[in-house]
């Protein structure tokens, strides 16, 4: 007898949380690379196609979430209905499916994996690609304009690829999840690459393109369009609060800075030059505005400066050091719990110098790298010297509120486990 047969199968009566245990009992790995299964799935769900919606996918090592969220709110600046679909979630599971930047409810949720569940039969689906079934359900039955996928894992095998989008966004290429991916940015680059489509847009906001991208493109026949190359964008010198964007297709001077990285918000103008023309500065600059997404450089304290960030791997990190130099001078504490399969040794040497005292927690899960294990990762014994070691985020918090000054930093970082956990502190 299998496992799933001896599990109870939850129905409309059944909260969420028993839903979510449910799926996470029935398949043996968390992930599980391949398009088969879910694929067939979807087209019995009648979601495999989701015309007349535009959608777009966004692929990347880092910075997906944010650009899915500032295209998100510059399409709603331009009344368009809008559904995005990103993992993982940080506090809460709603998180993975908005349509207009309204998670999606416990009872929706709940409907849509009843359905998933009714069709599947004897197919077996992974936790991730139960949520993506489910968003893209919602997301039909509610008829959204515009739907964006953000890339889960890699590009060429994630559940979202099963979907044909009009456009693709690529954010950025480094190295993550090298056992799935590859241990080189040009094997990472061709399964990220795998979301293009032929006769289609891809919008390039890597400026450091590896070749199997390129080649990949020009085999199937996608229109790269590459900042650097195709558009570009800066930061205006007498104005902080203001960026110029110029392309082959448009000009806009005087844009918004936004909350979150630049470099995003450029690929994101970029495709809205192409895809979406009629759309105002005006909406742009207000959707920029307004765009933010939890654990991303977010504030959470003035006295001292709380800033919380998922950064987990070498590209993440230096994004994050380039922005702490705007607070040379003060001292920055860090609070600091990653995943053991991350490259530690690369992230804490790119943040080494910055830090002035580091505060290392174990992460309370089977993937977590225990706080003994970080601080041994330090790249000399200075830096060594300079950190604590915490069973816990509470009892390091705890420490760092006896010690920390008004003026001083502190960057809660390494992991969306070690974000969450802060924020329901």
């Amino acid at each position: 007898m299998s496992i799933a047969s001896e599990i109870t199968v939850p129905n409309q009566q059944s909260s969420l949380n028993q839903w979510l245990d449910y799926l996470l009992a029935i398949h043996p790995s968390e992930i599980d690379m391949g398009l088969t299964r879910v694929s067939a799935v979807a087209r019995r769900l009648e979601v495999i196609d989701l015309a007349p919606a535009k959608v777009i996918t966004v692929a990347g090592t880092n910075g997906k979430g944010t650009t899915c969220a500032m295209l998100a709110s510059i399409l709603r600046q331009a009344d368009l209905s809008v559904g995005v679909y990103s993992s993982p979630h940080l506090l809460h599971y709603n998180e993975r499916v908005q349509i207009n930047q309204q998670d999606a409810s416990d009872a929706s949720l709940i409907g849509a994996f009843c359905a998933i569940e009714a069709a599947r039969g004897d197919i077996s689906l992974t936790f991730f690609e139960y949520a993506t079934l489910a968003g893209l359900y919602l997301f039909k039955a509610a008829k959204v304009d515009v739907i964006i996928l953000e890339v889960g894992l890699g590009g060429r095998l994630d559940a979202t690829n099963m979907i044909d989008s009009i456009a693709t966004i690529l954010t950025s290429i480094d190295l993550d999840h090298q056992e799935y991916l590859g241990d080189t940015r040009e094997l990472v680059g061709r399964e990220k690459a795998g979301v293009f489509r032929p006769d289609c847009l891809a919008i390039v906001g890597e400026p450091d393109l590896p070749m199997s991208v390129t080649e990949y493109a020009h085999q199937i026949g996608t229109t790269l369009y590459r900042v650097g190359h195709e558009f570009d964008y800066h930061k205006d010198q007498s104005h902080s609060d203001q960026w110029h964007f110029t392309s082959m297709q448009q000009t806009y001077s005087g844009l918004s800075v936004p909350k979150l990285p630049l470099a995003n918000a450029a690929s994101v103008v970029a495709l809205l030059s192409h895809i979406w023309p009629h759309i105002s500065q005006q909406q742009i600059n207000q959707g920029l505005q307004q765009a933010q997404l939890a654990g991303r450089l977010e504030q959470v304290s003035e006295q001292p400066l709380v800033l919380l960030d998922v950064a987990h791997n070498p590209h993440a990190a230096r994004y994050l050091a380039q922005q702490l130099q705007a607070y040379q001078g003060r001292r920055i504490v860090a609070l600091c719990g990653m995943l053991k399969d991350k490259d530690i040794t690369s992230v804490l040497a790119t943040l080494a110098e910055q830090i002035s005292h580091w505060n290392f927690v174990s992460l309370d899960i089977p993937r977590g790298a225990s706080a003994q294990a970080l601080r041994q990762a330090l790249p000399n014994d200075a830096c060594r010297d300079r950190a604590s070691e915490f069973v816990d985020i509470s009892s390091a918090w705890h420490a760092i509120q006896t010690t920390v000054k008004a003026d001083d930093v502190v960057i809660v970082f390494g992991s969306f486990y070690t974000v969450a956990g802060f924020k329901l502190l």
